[in-house]
Order: structure tokens, then C-alpha cells, then sequence
């Protein structure tokens, strides 16, 4: 049968854009399409904006320390409007190199929205468009928790788009995008709360580092509200009105709610009913090889149930790629993958949690642990 490409990759973002550009470096004939800028949720509303915000942050103490370190007195004054618009300089731009890239590569880029109409075509803005292989890397978004009063809150993605910095911001969750911003924005420009389900932030990592991280943020001015939930979210004349349960049993009052929750596959429009394709859990089920249950069919990155973080699926979309074109049988590992937090104070790690270890080696682990004082505050020493 012919097929207008070899390959039609479903959606821009690191993983998609890394394997449609390998794929036509083995000769295929590739397309991809994407509804929204071309760099994913990575570059345009995450990974990127996010890393900007945190230099920005970063400002705020170095400039507190100036005068201890020879420097006169310098203006501590944030701009958000202008930060914002050097922001989205820059994410435009990122998002051109992407696009130049998949010129280079020789992969058309079609813009709109594709969903199936049959196992090998799909329709994007109104073109049929068949390929042999489809490669679908849609992502995925936050899932909405169930408290009343949950449309008055915002997701991170729209927190990064507000023209006005909130003041006092509410942030629900404690994985390490929560944490991350709970930090930039109290240095930036607000007072910051963060509510915590768990006993501390960053559930998944050691409880040294857990604990570490969040007696540093403490020290800055950010609050903690930790093994506390939020029952109801209300609207009032100046604001929002938070009540808690759990260890806390209070109403709080902000003028911001942002959450972080879990998050599914941006799967809701692609009609994978319709061609067979499983889904588990709000995901796309893959095997090793990141195949669907059509074997010419494949998922990679945050849409599937594999780790969400950009690096792996760039390495997801190469091993596709090498596998699928390249005559190289590959596979992404998925051990040993570093994991860093640009909280203050910062937390990195590798490899098996203690927890993990234990469970794995049992008795013969031995954990040994050292606290250090950075030097750039020698004085309180």
C-alpha cells in the first residue's frame, strides 16, 4: 500500500520533533503535526519559561548579599511586565530553531490539531494524510482535583501566563514542579503558602533531601501547611478563602490558587477508540518499544505511563527512530536517570532512593549523610 510518508509524528515537543528529525536522516519521509508552537509543553509553557523565572529568581539573593561582597547598594526591583515580555522573546525564538531544525531535516510541518480516521490516516484541518508508522507524542495536561470551588484556581500553565504577579500565592501539591515554583515566586514577588498532602515536599525522593529542601524554603519566608488537604475553595470581595483539614484545620485567605496534580494523556480528540488503540489509566499503553496495540502504532513521552521528563522522551523519539528506520535496535533505559530540582537550596540525586534500596537489597544497606554550609554565606558560619 502507499502512504503519503513513512512516518506522521503527532505533536512538536522534544520527543516528536527528536524523532521525526532522526527518521528523515535515515531517509524516511516524515511529517509532523502540532496545534500549538513548535518545542511542546518544554519549551512554551514549561521546562523553558520555567528556567528563565528560576535565574530571575536567582537575582533576588545575590543582590540582597551585593554589599558583602564589595558591591554598592543595588536596586532589589522586580519587573514583572517587562521579565515577561523578554520571556516570550525568548520562547518565540526557541520555538523558530526547533521549527528551523525540522526544516533542515527535511520534515514537513503541518499546522493544526491531527486525529485518526483509520489506522493508517489521520486529518489535520481538514487533510487526509496517510503513513506507514504513526508516532503519537501529544503530551499531557493536569488533571482537575475534586474541591469544591476548584474553578476559582488556575494550573501552573496559567500562572505563567498572568500580566499581573499575585501577591499572596497558594500553591496545592508537593512534587518538585510545586516546590520548584513555590521557591521562584516567593523571591520574585509574593508571599507563597504551599499546602502538602504528604509529611514533606518531594515525596518521591530521600527524606534527607525532602527535609533538607524544606527547612531551607521555611527559612525564606514560604509557609508550609503539611499532611493538610484543601476541602473548599471560595470566592470573598478581596480574594480567596482556602479551608483546610488534616493537620491543619484553618481558613487561609490568598488572592491566588495554583495546583499541581496529576496529569493524562492529550488523548481526548485523536479517536484512538476508533482504531484500536489501548488506553490504561488516562495513558496510552506501550511495550518497551513504545508500541501501542497496533504494531505500527507508537506513543512516546508524558502521554504514555513512562517517566514525564523531556530527556527521556527525547530518548524515547531516537530509540524509536534508530529502531524503526535505522536498522539499530534500541530501547530507552530508564536507570540511573539524574533528577534535579532547582528549589533553594537545590537537590539533586541518581539512581535508587534509600527507601528503593531497602526494599531491593534489604538489610545490607548502609546510608551514610553529611550537611554542608555553602561558603557564599560564610558569615553566619
Amino acid at each position: 500500500m502507499n502512504f503519503d510518508y513513512d512516518l506522521f509524528v503527532m505533536g512538536a515537543g522534544p520527543g516528536g520533533t527528536a524523532a521525526a528529525e532522526r527518521a528523515a536522516t535515515y531517509g524516511a519521509r516524515v511529517a509532523i503535526a502540532e496545534r500549538d508552537r513548535v518545542g511542546g509543553n518544554c519549551v512554551i509553557h514549561g521546562c523553558v519559561p520555567e528556567k528563565m523565572m528560576t535565574y530571575a529568581a536567582r537575582f533576588s539573593d545575590m543582590l540582597k548579599n551585593a554589599d558583602d561582597y564589595g558591591w554598592n547598594k543595588v536596586s532589589q526591583r522586580f519587573d514583572w511586565s517587562k521579565f515577561m515580555q523578554s520571556r516570550d522573546q525568548n520562547i518565540d525564538h526557541l520555538s523558530q530553531v526547533h521549527k528551523d531544525h525540522l526544516k533542515k531535516a527535511g520534515v514537513e510541518l503541518i499546522k493544526g490539531e491531527a486525529a485518526f480516521l483509520d489506522p493508517h490516516t489521520v486529518q489535520v484541518n481538514g487533510r487526509k494524510v496517510s503513513a506507514g508508522k504513526l508516532l503519537m507524542a501529544v503530551g499531557a495536561s493536569s488533571i482537575v482535583p475534586e474541591i469544591p470551588g476548584i474553578e476559582h484556581a488556575i494550573t501552573m500553565r496559567d500562572l505563567l501566563g498572568l500580566k499581573q504577579p499575585p501577591n499572596h500565592l497558594a500553591i496545592l501539591g508537593s512534587n518538585h514542579i510545586a516546590t520548584k515554583f513555590a521557591g521562584i515566586l516567593n523571591e520574585l514577588i509574593c508571599k507563597v503558602t504551599q499546602v502538602v498532602q504528604e509529611e514533606y515536599v518531594l515525596p518521591n525522593c530521600d527524606r534527607d533531601l525532602r527535609i533538607a529542601v524544606q527547612s531551607g524554603m521555611t527559612q525564606q519566608g514560604i509557609k508550609f501547611f503539611c499532611n493538610t488537604h484543601v476541602k473548599n475553595i471560595e470566592r470573598v470581595e478581596d480574594g480567596l478563602n482556602l479551608t483546610l483539614a488534616g493537620d491543619t484545620e484553618d481558613t487561609i485567605a490568598v488572592d491566588t490558587v495554583v495546583y499541581v496534580s496529576d496529569r493524562t494523556a492529550n488523548i481526548e480528540t485523536l479517536n484512538l477508540a476508533e482504531v484500536g488503540v489501548e488506553v490504561r489509566q488516562g495513558m496510552i499503553a506501550v511495550d518497551d518499544n513504545n508500541r501501542t496495540s497496533q504494531p505500527h502504532i507508537f506513543a512516546i513521552g508524558d502521554c504514555t505511563h513512562q517517566l514525564q521528563w523531556t530527556p527521556v522522551a527525547i530518548a524515547q523519539g531516537r530509540a524509536f527512530a534508530d529502531t524503526a528506520f535505522g536498522g539499530n535496535p534500541k530501547k530507552a533505559s530508564y536507570d540511573g536517570i539524574p533528577y534535579a530540582v532547582s528549589t533553594k537550596p537545590e537537590a539533586a540525586t541518581i539512581g535508587l532512593s534509600e527507601a528503593q534500596a531497602k526494599e531491593k537489597f534489604g538489610d545490607s544497606v548502609r546510608t551514610y549523610h553529611k550537611t554542608f554550609q555553602p561558603l557564599f554565606n560564610r558569615w553566619c558560619l
